[in-house]
């Protein structure tokens, strides 16, 4: 039996950056992910990396990217994007004892289900290259996977004035108790 769901852990890099910006002073980004990065819970504390003027680079969680049989096509047309991306989810944090304004919440590779996030409002949604390695892994499972659905288009029943149907009243002589329904 071949499983329903494969699971490869990913490491989210975050980019904290200086804003010019009178109303905030700061703004955060993915901009990577770390194939066989160490576990790291994305509340706890964060990994430096590397730093620049203006800019520092935090390993600011592991989380699985988890693949669905029912999301290959989705993957497949982030597969066939050039270059392909991961969607990775980030959300603000709610404990005022957290050292952290926002942290990583899941990684996809389905761009329907970074949608359904972006389309909720709550929370910020950034797209990052996907590594060549996790690209083959997405790739070996949608091989594996996919199922083309055949489009059927329906026919088209030829309209019958006599039926009652949506948008239509009955008509009160024809039900026998005046109020026009039956």
């Amino acid at each position: 039996m071949t499983k329903r769901k494969e699971t490869l852990d990913l490491g989210v890099v975050l980019e904290r950056r200086e804003a010019a910006n009178p109303w905030i002073d700061h703004s955060w980004h993915a901009v990577a992910v770390i194939v066989g990065a160490a576990p790291l819970d994305p509340l706890g504390p964060w990994r430096r990396l590397t730093e620049g003027e203006g800019w520092v680079q935090f390993h600011a969680g592991t989380l699985p990217l988890e693949l669905f049989r029912r999301e290959t096509e989705g993957y497949k047309v982030i597969l066939s994007q050039n270059p392909p991306r991961l969607f990775v989810v980030l959300r603000q944090v709610e404990d005022p004892e957290s050292p952290h304004d926002l942290a990583p919440f899941l990684v996809t590779a389905c761009p329907y289900e970074a949608q359904d996030y972006l389309d909720v409002g709550d929370d910020l949604v950034e797209a990052v290259t996907m590594p060549e390695a996790v690209a083959a892994f997405v790739m070996a499972y949608c091989d594996e996977h996919h199922v083309e659905e055949v489009f059927h288009k329906r026919k088209r029943k030829p309209h019958d004035p006599r039926k009652v149907g949506f948008g239509r009243r009955r008509d009160a002589a024809a039900t026998g108790n005046g109020r026009g329904a039956g």
